[in-house]
Formats: structure tokens, C-alpha cells, sequence
């Protein structure tokens, strides 16, 4: 008596998944046409990723300047205000693997994804680059100092991720899947549909007490993340960090490259003395300046963020 109920339950849930199936790829369709790919595409260990270059030019000064974006986030976040601000270097920006126009890897570990830079730096013929990294951007630009020290020049984070974190900031709570199959159902069913309904509440968070601007959505990439693949790589970012973090602390003293850290006093996501004065401690020699703002400097403070970076490059030169 019960086999026929069950049966049309079935079925029609198997039709509500493909439903949704459907309404994701056609949401990811429309989201892609209002934010296409900015620059190009170069492959490496058989990954098509997505870079934004500007180019080598006779008379740029040294060194270069390599972006790395945070946690769903894509290279569009960075040069919404940021990177137009250093015309007279060569301004690498990528979009991680798994984030904006580039597939996921087979492996999103901090320690992979820091290997995958030494080799877009190789790929490109980038010399010494200093790499400013941005929230988990920053965790994985330390992972590339500490395994390919000579691969860059230095380092420039803005509210980096540098220490384990008990559970992920609020606004990404929903992504602390363990399961591959929770994280793969939750992304192509109602993941993008949350996404976009939390967005107001997600913004608040990331920005504040800051305002977002209106195109950042749009002309900042920031609707790219709500797409089923973004998301199941944002989960994927989140998963090994328990792991890997505290391993990579142990080393931060041992790191060669020097190492200038800025934060917002008010960042609501990563708290600036867990995060930037810890890190401080483990490596004296890195340097900490904290200013009024919040998480998303490099979109609601680009000039304070601009002066941080030429800092860096300063010390570069007189070092």
C-alpha cells in the first residue's frame, strides 16, 4: 500500500531537483551575460583560469603587482576601485580556482592554490611580484611565501586570513558542509536562490559599517558568486582551513618575504587582533596598520588602500 505514495513521492521530487537544475543554469546564464569575462585565459596543469593582465610596458617600474581576491569573491572585486589606482606597474589580477571565470581545481587547499600561483607567476614571466592579497586571498598568498619564497618580492594583505577560525563568518556559515553531496545538492537546488535573498543581510556584514555601492553587483562581480559552481567552491575554500591554518602558522616566523598587513578597525568578518596582531607576533618583522573601516577596504577605502600598497612597494625599494 505504501510502494505507490512512495513512488509518486519520488518522482516528483526528482522532478523539483531537475526543476531547479534547470533554473540554476539558466540564473547562471543571465548573471554571466550581465558580468562577462574582463580579460584572458591562460592554462596551467589543465585549468582554463581567468586573468586580467595589463601588460609588460617599456618604462613600468618594478615590481610588478599581483591580486588575489577572497573567499566568493572574483578579480572584478579588486578592480572595481584598487588596481586602476597603479598605472605605472604591470597589474596581474586572477580569479581563483572555482571563483569568477576559472574551474574549480582538484584540490581548493590553501597549500594547492598557493603552488598554482608560483606557476601563474612562472606562466606570465611575472619578476618578483609583490602580491596583495585580500581576506582568504591573504591566506593563500601566504601559502605561496612560504612554499615559493622566490617567487615574489613581498607581501601586501588586506584583512588577511592568517589564523583558524572556530566557525566560518556568519555570512558564510551555510557553506560549512562537510559532505561532498550536501555541498553539491545544496549549491545546484536553493543555494543560489539563498544567495540572493541573504544578499542584503550578507552585505551588511561584509561591508559594514560601510555602504556597498550599488554596480558593486554588478561592475565588482560580486552576483558571479551566487552561480552553483562558486558556490561549491566557496564551500570547498572553507573545508580545509581547520587543517591547514594551523600548520602554516607554525611557519610564519620562518618566512623570508617581508609582510605589511592592513585591517579595518570595524571589520565584522576577520577581527584585527586575532588576525593581524597575532600574525604580528608569530612574525615581528611584519608591519600593522589598522584604519577606521571595515572589511572591504579595497572597494569603500581604495585611496588609504592604494597608500598602504605603495608603502610596501617603498620599503621594497629601499630594502
Amino acid at each position: 500500500m505504501l510502494l505507490l505514495p512512495l513512488l509518486w513521492f519520488l518522482l516528483w521530487g526528482l522532478a523539483a531537483f531537475g526543476a531547479l537544475v534547470l533554473f540554476n543554469i539558466a540564473l547562471s546564464r543571465l548573471i554571466e551575460a550581465l558580468v562577462p569575462p574582463q580579460g584572458r585565459f591562460i592554462e596551467i596543469d589543465g585549468l582554463r583560469l581567468h586573468v586580467v593582465d595589463s601588460g609588460e610596458k617599456p618604462g613600468q617600474q618594478q615590481p610588478p603587482i599581483l591580486f588575489v581576491h577572497g573567499l566568493m569573491g572574483q578579480l572584478a572585486n579588486l578592480s572595481y576601485a584598487l588596481s586602476p589606482l597603479f598605472p605605472e606597474r604591470r597589474v596581474v589580477l586572477i580569479d581563483r580556482p572555482g571563483s569568477g571565470y576559472s574551474p574549480a581545481a582538484p584540490s581548493q587547499t590553501l597549500k594547492a592554490q598557493g603552488d598554482l600561483l608560483a606557476k601563474i607567476i612562472e606562466a606570465l614571466n611575472l619578476q618578483k611580484p609583490l602580491v596583495v592579497g585580500h581576506s582568504l586571498g591573504g591566506a593563500v598568498a601566504l601559502a605561496l611565501a612560504l612554499d615559493h619564497s622566490s617567487s615574489l618580492s613581498g607581501l601586501a594583505l588586506i584583512a588577511p586570513l592568517t589564523q583558524p577560525l572556530a566557525a566560518p563568518p556568519k555570512p558564510f556559515g551555510g557553506l560549512a558542509l562537510h559532505s561532498r553531496l550536501a555541498i553539491w545538492l545544496g549549491a545546484w537546488t536553493l543555494g543560489p536562490i539563498v544567495t540572493l535573498l541573504s544578499s542584503d543581510t550578507a552585505r551588511k556584514t561584509v561591508f559594514a559599517p560601510e555602504p556597498m555601492a550599488l554596480d558593486y553587483w554588478n561592475r565588482g562581480g560580486a552576483i558571479l558568486s551566487a552561480r552553483p559552481p562558486a558556490l561549491v567552491a566557496a564551500a570547498r575554500d572553507i573545508k580545509d582551513q581547520p587543517r591547514e591554518l594551523p600548520v602554516m602558522a607554525a611557519r610564519y616566523s620562518s618566512l623570508q618575504a617581508p609582510v605589511a598587513i592592513l585591517f579595518g578597525a570595524q571589520d565584522q568578518l576577520l577581527d584585527p587582533k586575532a588576525q593581524g596582531e597575532v600574525f604580528c607576533a608569530q612574525n615581528p618583522k611584519a608591519e600593522l596598520t589598522v584604519i577606521d573601516g571595515g572589511h572591504m577596504l579595497p572597494v569603500t577605502q581604495p585611496r588609504a588602500t592604494e597608500s598602504f600598497i605603495r608603502k610596501s612597494l617603498q620599503r621594497l625599494d629601499a630594502g
